[in-house]
Order: C-alpha cells, then sequence, then structure tokens
C-alpha cells in the first residue's frame, strides 16, 4: 500500500486536508502553530484505490518540541511514496519551503506542491508567485471551500498502482465532502468540582444500590466476542508521566515525539503490533491536567482520550512513581472505572523513585486506588525500557480474564458455598433469595444473579460475592459487573 505524506509548516492546512481526504474529522485543527506533533497514520481511498495517508506536523524550528516534531515529519517524508508539500497560498513564497521543496524532489519521490487557502476566483492570482518552484505537478485548492480538491485526487490516483484498487464490495462513497468546521459543535465536561479537575468521578457512592461496579441496570457498551484477538489499550495519566515513553518502549521504536514540555501529546496516537498471535494496538493520550490548566486545544483533546477510552478494552494507567501522587491521578484513574475497562497500574520513573520505600509506595496506591483493587500494579522505567517488556505477557493474560466465560454450574457451585458461609440479609423482614447466577456476557464479566427481590442484594453481599469469586476463579485485571434481576426479566 502506497503511502501519502502530507508536509509542510504549520498553519497551512495539513491537517484540514487530512480530515478532507479521510472523510471524518480524525485530526484535532486549529489556528495555533504546532496543534499536530506526532505523525497520525489512516487508511484513505483516493477514488477507488486504496493508500495510507500521514499527517505530520509543522516543520518548524525553535525549541526542542518544535525540532522533534520537524525531525518526525521529515522522516515520514523519507519514508512516504508521495509527498504533498503544502504552503499558504494567502502569503508570498518562502525560502525556507523552496529550499524543503527541493530537498525533498532530490528523494526520488512524487512529490506535489498543494497551495492552499485559495478561496475564490479573485486568489487564484496568487498561484503564480509559486510556480517559480520549479514543478508541474502544483494545485491550487481550498480545503475550507472544498475547490479545486478532484484535480489533486486525480494526481494521487495516478501514482498508486492499479493494483491497489478496491474490490467492487469494498469500495465507499467517493464524496470527500465533511462536516464544515464552524458547523462540528463540540461538548466539554463540565461534571463536577470547580477546582479539582476536569471531570468528577465519585469514589464514595457505596451506598447507592448503583454503584459502577455493581450496576444494577446494564450500561456497558457491548464488545464483539468475536474480536477477542485485538486488545484495544489506552495509555492514560496526567501530563508528563512518561506516557509517550511508554509508547515508544512497547513498541520498540520512536513513534510518539518525546520531549520535556508538558502537554506534548496532543491527538490521540495510536499504533499496531503483532504479539503471540494478537493484535496490539496501542493508543498514547493527551496528558490530563486541572481544569483551571485547560486552555485552547486541549478541551477538544481531552474529548478525544475520552472517546479512545470508550473504544478500549484495557487501559495503562500511568504513574510518576518519582513524585507524590496526586488527587488528580485517582480522578484520572476514574475513567478505567466508568468505562468498565480491564486494567494495568504502572508505576514508571522506578529508575529515580525512592525503591527502598517499595512496601510503602504500592500500599499508597492501594489505598487511594482502592476502586481499582483488581488492577496488577508494574514498576518499570519506559526512559531506559527496564521491565517494559513484561506488559506484553501481562496484557495477553488480562486480556484473557476480561474475555473468559465461567460455566453456569461453576458460578453456581461458588455461589452456593458463598451462601452456606454467609446467610442472605433481609430486607424489611423479607426473606431474600438467590436462585442462580449465570454469565451474560464478557469483556468485562457480566453476571445476572437471579432473584426474588433484586433490589434486595446489599452492595456489601455483592462485594462479598465478587471475592468469592474472585478466590475461585482468575480475575486478575478485570472488573466483574452484576446485575440483580427477576425471572423471565431481560
Amino acid at each position: 500500500m502506497k503511502k501519502i505524506a502530507i508536509i509542510g509548516r504549520p498553519n497551512v492546512g495539513k491537517s484540514s486536508l487530512f480530515n478532507r481526504l479521510v472523510k471524518k474529522r480524525d485530526a484535532i485543527t486549529s489556528d495555533i502553530a504546532g496543534t499536530t506533533r506526532d505523525v497520525k497514520r489512516r487508511p484513505v481511498t483516493i477514488i477507488n484505490k486504496q493508500a495510507l495517508l500521514l499527517d505530520t506536523g509543522g516543520l518548524d524550528q525553535g525549541c526542542e518540541l518544535f525540532d522533534r516534531i520537524k525531525e518526525k515529519s521529515l522522516e515520514a517524508a523519507h519514508k512516504a511514496d508521495i509527498i504533498l508539500y503544502m504552503v499558504d497560498g494567502k502569503s508570498i513564497p518562502e525560502e525556507n519551503d523552496k529550499k524543503l521543496f527541493y530537498e525533498l524532489q532530490t528523494l526520488g519521490k512524487d512529490v506535489a506542491l498543494v497551495v492552499n487557502k485559495i478561496d475564490n476566483d479573485k486568489m487564484k492570482d496568487n498561484l503564480w508567485d509559486f510556480y517559480e518552484f520549479g514543478t508541474d505537478a502544483i494545485f491550487g485548492i481550498s480545503v475550507a471551500h472544498n475547490r479545486s480538491v478532484v484535480p489533486l485526487l486525480e494526481w494521487i490516483h495516478d501514482k498508486i498502482p492499479d493494483s491497489d484498487i478496491l474490490k467492487e464490495s469494498d469500495e465507499e462513497d467517493d464524496d470527500v465532502n465533511i462536516v464544515d468546521e464552524d458547523e462540528q459543535e463540540f461538548e466539554f465536561m463540565e461534571h463536577g468540582d470547580e477546582d479539582d479537575g476536569f471531570f468528577y468521578t465519585d469514589l464514595n457512592e457505596e451506598e447507592f444500590e448503583d454503584d459502577s461496579i455493581f450496576a444494577q441496570n446494564d450500561k456497558i457498551k457491548e464488545f464483539d466476542e468475536n474480536d477477542i484477538n485485538h486488545i484495544k489499550i489506552s495509555i492514560i495519566g496526567r501530563t508528563n508521566v512518561g506516557k509517550s515513553s511508554l509508547l515508544n518502549a512497547l513498541l520498540g521504536q520512536e513513534r510518539s515525539v518525546v520531549s520535556s514540555v508538558a502537554g506534548t501529546t496532543i491527538d490521540p496516537i495510536d499504533e499496531s503490533i503483532e504479539y503471540k498471535g494478537k493484535q496490539l494496538t496501542f493508543v498514547d493520550t493527551a496528558g490530563l491536567r486541572r481544569r483551571g490548566k485547560i486552555v485552547g486545544i486541549e478541551k477538544f483533546a481531552l474529548m478525544r482520550t475520552k472517546e479512545m477510552l470508550e473504544n478500549s478494552n484495557m487501559a495503562l494507567v500511568v504513574l510518576d512513581a518519582s513524585e507524590p501522587f496526586l488527587d488528580l491521578d485517582e480522578k484520572i484513574a476514574g475513567l478505567v472505572d466508568s468505562n468498565r475497562l480491564a486494567c494495568i497500574i504502572v508505576l514508571n520513573k522506578w529508575d529515580i523513585a525512592n525503591r527502598e520505600d517499595y512496601d510503602k509506595i504500592i500500599q499508597e496506591v492501594r489505598d487511594r486506588f482502592k476502586f481499582l483493587a483488581y488492577a496488577p500494579i508494574v514498576t518499570l522505567s519506559a526512559k531506559s525500557h527496564k521491565r517494559v517488556d513484561k506488559l506484553h505477557d501481562m496484557i495477553l493474560e488480562i486480556n484473557e480474564n476480561y474475555s473468559q466465560r465461567i460455566k453456569t454450574s461453576d458460578l453456581n457451585d461458588v455461589l452456593q458455598k458463598a451462601m452456606r458461609k454467609h446467610n442472605l440479609p433481609s430486607m424489611h423482614g423479607q426473606i431474600i433469595k438467590i436462585y442462580y447466577a449465570t454469565q451474560y456476557e464478557t469483556r468485562p464479566p457480566k453476571i445476572a444473579i437471579v432473584m426474588n427481590k433484586p433490589r434486595g442484594l446489599h452492595f456489601t453481599y455483592r462485594r462479598y460475592l465478587t471475592n468469592k469469586l474472585r478466590e475461585a476463579f482468575n480475575f486478575s485485571g478485570t472488573p466483574v459487573l452484576f446485575k440483580a434481576k427477576k425471572r423471565g426479566e431481560k
């Protein structure tokens, strides 16, 4: 499959063109230079041929972060087969653009000069200034107004071999229109505490019957049980805990930009590897901050993080072991609980932590993150890759637990033993009876408890049953969800 890289300075419209070609608003766009920082990859259909489209960060210089972004972008250009070099048609040609364009031409690739922001017929005159680049493959377009994009698509189409033509059954609608950015509405999470964070998860709702681990209702996202060989893993945590470094260590390559600048990752970056017959897709999400420190495009980044979690099976909650844990760490981990994900708690930067206090640190994690009591804890150093290799096998093991189905007879054996040891408490003098239990779904394991009075199953007894199930079966790393129901109730 041919690779198409979109290259250019900041704010010329690279991500907007990327979104136009993939037919959805995938990459975050804004007027802020440096919004795109990592290379984003997505399959795309160009008329009737398939290719891989790469959105890159702006070719700018200055601080350490922008130098790393430029390095990643040029690396993507070198690996691509087709290069779209974008410039801003509202400004005059810049010498740096010409220099970079000539350098890219020497790579022996198919290179096109894409002059964006030619928004109307009057602005077409601006296009003449760019012919000094000395190329016939020049296209004046307006991504925002979807003007003159078709000739560019036809040029790209001619550069992709016929062997990449999609079969009729696989072809998608060729209309490249997407929702206009001005019409796209975003709703930012505004729940809970104004001072402490951008969202709020109440960790002390155990007195309510509808608590998160023992849900009376069934609000859990459905997963395809035939897809258990594909594990989607989100890497979450606050800024500067080492999420991007961990992604790079797990992949064995420098996929994500790493710098000392807090909040380096904006767009979630996903990458897949094959490991022991399973496909592991890791998603490096934006670092989360307290609400008062969230500005501009970070609101969109947080929304994307939430979307990634909704479509994940597992989360790696990354904590900085070299610093004191914060309340924000607990609130971020609360996203795992609310999305019913399998989980591993990763204590990163263990190489610079006070390892003599190992027992104390582990105990603090367990005390702070009681709602993730089922999650194993791993200490490692993403920077030096020490003990990172343990995560791959642990992910596979937890996925098995997350996807397992327990026989009804085995479940009821454990249930009967538990009830013989501790009888069910009555409710207002009424006898509460459990008839049987059965697992009705996986990922995560969801168990229906059929009884005469579902609301009579007190949360303390549900916790007791959960503990007995965990003693009998390997549910390490995964939540276990209960639904109390009457006979014949769906």
